[in-house]
């Protein structure tokens, strides 16, 4: 990390200036922000994500049914759909007319996707619906709220540490610049005389 690259300024150098011990503050600040303030942040946003995410799978779960449809016939000018809930490969699935019972008892009919290759008519497949019998995507099992809340904690943690990053960049980078724009007015001042004899006399 470049932030530790000013801890070098530490050491007792009879050329050190002001700036370069600012500049050594700012590194040694920002690297305990990035091994301390970056880690608790990812953990306190991945506990809070998970603790919401579970929330919202035992929701789904308690809300959505598994029933079974019934294949009328395939849908054959509608374009292949994928499942967007997928937790590995994707697949592919192919539009059907079907027939299915809500979990409430009423009947139903209506274009569906089904995993079935080649469906035909009179084929069973498992259909996820709400309480009233409408389609829905599968509701959120446990691993994949915890694996969505450890992507969120770390991304929260490393957006922290850029975030420290920058902020260090943007502090050295106005140290120098307002240390340069000093050593100009003091060229200006000494140019003039540099090299006569008598300077500084």
């Amino acid at each position: 990390m470049r932030a530790v690259t000013g801890l070098w300024r530490w050491r007792r150098n009879p050329l050190c200036r002001a700036t370069d011990l600012a500049e050594a503050w700012v590194a040694l600040v920002a690297l305990v922000l990035i091994t301390v303030v970056a880690p608790v942040t990812g953990v306190l946003v991945g506990a809070a994500a998970q603790d919401s995410l579970h929330r919202a799978a035992r929701e789904q779960q308690h809300a959505r049914r598994l029933v079974t449809a019934t294949v009328v016939r395939e849908l054959r000018d509608s374009p292949l759909d994928t499942d967007p809930d997928t937790t590995g490969a994707r697949e592919t699935r192919t539009r059907v007319v079907a027939d299915w019972t809500a979990p409430d008892g009423t009947p139903h009919h209506g274009p569906a996707l089904t995993e079935l290759k080649s469906p035909h008519a009179g084929d069973h497949f498992g259909l996820w619906t709400d309480r009233h019998g409408r389609i829905t995507t599968r509701p959120l099992d446990s691993a994949t709220a915890t694996t969505h809340a450890v992507l969120a904690g770390f991304g929260a943690a490393l957006l922290t540490a850029a975030l420290v990053e920058t902020v260090r960049r943007i502090a050295v980078w106005r140290m120098v610049h307002r240390r340069y724009a000093r050593w100009e007015q003091d060229w200006d001042r000494a140019g003039p005389d540099w090299g006569k004899a008598g300077t500084g006399s």
